[in-house]
């Protein structure tokens, strides 16, 4: 397997490229016969990259083309227009190409900055309207090389994405060619899908097993004519509870909410696959309904068996496949079905509370399920009676977990102490942090010592030595010129910034950039603002940090400000 990234200037290229098999590192600039050696000699290989299927894939394939790789460099970046549409002959060149960005808002310096690593970049810029260097060359060379280093170790830290694509590809015989392709349009090419043009995008439908009283108003809004608008919504209280209904999955919760006792959460198992399958609900795009049907109870078989691992792609499979009903560039677009899950969805979700909210509290509703709390575990029997009825009736399925104790901002935001002591966590301030998804850690691990084991903040900041625990890691975006440190210009666009004590440190800052919006607003112009979230004094070390200590200049007061305060917006202090 080769793992590659491309640089590009207006006068020279270079592309670092690590065989994984040989453990060698080939660099080549400017030179692309040697290129096209190297390709022919490796054509049968997986080719890895960042953003490759975006943008490496085609400065390969321009150069292999002889095109100027300049010109489809600004045809992506500066024209912001897909490499594949620059030529036809690009989808004629074998290329397995593998892209190891799962989630294209996050790049891959602000991953590094996650991992603890090394995140300084290239002084050389990209605008320099002349032949680089001998020396400029051998720095943009250093930081390829160690960007590709970098992605290996992306890759590796989420190796199960690549196992789901290849595990896709062979589960279903697809050809090779398809490791190119998004979980999504694999699962439209596994489903056999064809583009089909439709016009009847708010046709939906009621489904008869939907009983409501209390709340049959809700079915009228979403039969009124007047409301099948995207930006239509009603908003009303539900068993006591905010809830908005529009086109969405239905959300509502008690704000601020800490308590202890027994709840139940009620998840729907595979609900909007399930929706698709029980109703017809499937895209009509799909050449063979039954296809669906085949990976949904191959999914459950293998669930049921406890087979967490092979189930997965099949998941993967069932649950994309709603999301592409929405997306124009899929060949599964059918949004008149994706509407139809979506508003049925909602009201069976309705549904289950109208029928519970008389005898149990209502704590939080999500797209999928439910939480109540009962007033002892005696209930539990009439709880899941009123539940075995809707799911008879409706033909979905519940799962029942019980929970002991739930701290709770809001829908978004909230931990779960569950029956056997499992902590389940959602929302930035509480959420599971990992290598690559590890912003303000020792706050996270403050808050839930604090809610969990009753743990002061300040004990847990205080005895913390580990530097990366207390790393904010902040991008620059393309909307700002560049970075200041106090009134020193940023070289970098992702920094990994430090509260400090120390009088000689300032704040960070980003200076306004945007042409169009200085166009309208010139006052706009070099206008400096402070980044978000950021102590008024910070110091900044973008260099690697695992193993290293915290200098006596860390400011542990603002991380316990911090703590405390997101305690506070927990608890509605």
């Amino acid at each position: 397997m080769l793992f590659y990234d491309f640089e590009v200037f207006k006068h020279d290229w270079l592309v670092v490229i690590k065989d994984t098999d040989t453990k060698t590192t080939t660099t080549i600039v400017n030179n692309s016969d040697k290129l096209k050696k190297y390709y022919e000699d490796h054509k049968e290989e997986i080719w890895a990259g960042y953003n490759s299927r975006g943008y490496d894939q085609y400065i390969l394939k321009a150069i292999l083309c002889d095109f100027n790789p300049k010109e489809v460099n600004d045809f992506i970046i500066v024209k912001r227009k897909g490499g594949w549409r620059y030529s036809k002959i690009f989808s004629q060149i074998k290329l397995y190409n593998y892209d190891v960005m799962v989630n294209r808002f996050i790049s891959l310096k602000k991953l590094e900055g996650f991992m603890g690593n090394d995140i300084r970049e290239t002084t050389v810029s990209f605008d320099i309207d002349r032949k680089l260097t001998d020396k400029e060359l051998e720095e943009v060379v250093f930081y390829c090389e160690h960007d590709v280093g970098q992605t290996m170790k992306v890759f590796l830290n989420q190796i199960e994405e690549f196992n789901a694509h290849i595990e896709l590809i062979k589960n279903f015989n697809l050809p090779l060619r398809c490791i190119n392709k998004t979980k999504s349009q694999l699962s439209a090419i596994i489903l056999e899908a064809t583009e089909i043009k439709h016009e009847d995008e708010f046709e939906y439908e009621i489904v008869d097993t939907i009983k409501l009283s209390k709340y049959k108003h809700i079915i009228d809004w979403y039969k009124d004519p007047l409301n099948k608008d995207y930006n239509k919504r009603i908003n009303i209280k539900v068993a006591n509870i905010n809830h908005t209904f529009a086109w969405g999955g239905l959300h509502g919760a008690r704000n601020t909410y800490v308590d202890e006792g027994i709840f139940v959460n009620s998840d729907i198992c595979s609900f909007y696959p399930s929706l698709m399958l029980e109703y017809n609900f499937q895209s009509r795009n799909i050449r063979d309904k039954n296809k669906y049907k085949e990976v949904y109870d191959t999914r459950m078989k293998l669930k049921n068996e406890g087979k967490k691992k092979e189930q997965q792609i099949f998941k993967i499979v069932l649950n994309s496949t709603y999301g592409a009903m929405k997306d124009k560039l899929s060949l599964l677009f059918d949004p008149r079905q994706a509407n139809n899950v979506c508003v049925n969805g909602q009201l069976m979700l309705l549904d289950l509370i109208e029928k519970l909210e008389d005898d149990f509290e209502l704590i939080q509703s999500n797209t999928d399920g439910v939480i109540f709390k009962l007033n002892s575990k005696d209930d539990l029997y009439l709880y899941k009676q009123i539940c075995d009825e809707w799911c008879r009736r409706t033909r979905m399925t519940l799962d029942h977990d019980i929970i002991k104790k739930i701290v709770q901002k809001d829908v978004n935001n909230y931990l779960l102490v569950m029956e056997n002591g499992d902590i389940k966590s959602k929302g930035a301030y509480v959420k599971e942090l990992n290598q690559l998804d590890n912003d303000l850690p020792i706050v996270n691990k403050a808050l839930k010592d604090y809610f969990i084991e009753n743990v002061p903040v300040e004990y847990t900041i205080n005895n913390c030595s580990n530097l990366k625990e207390f790393q904010k890691i902040v991008k620059i975006s393309g909307k700002y010129k560049y970075g200041l440190h106090g009134d020193k210009k940023l070289s970098e666009r992702v920094i990994r910034v430090f509260a400090s004590r120390s009088k000689l440190d300032m704040g960070v800052y980003k200076v306004k950039a945007s042409n169009a919006e200085i166009g309208k607003k010139p006052e706009l112009l070099n206008r400096v603002e402070k980044i978000g979230n950021t102590s008024k004094r910070c110091f900044i070390e973008n260099g690697d940090i695992n193993n290293v200590n915290t200098p006596l200049k860390l400011d542990r007061k603002y991380y316990i400000e911090v703590a405390n305060k997101r305690i506070r917006d927990f608890i509605g202090l």
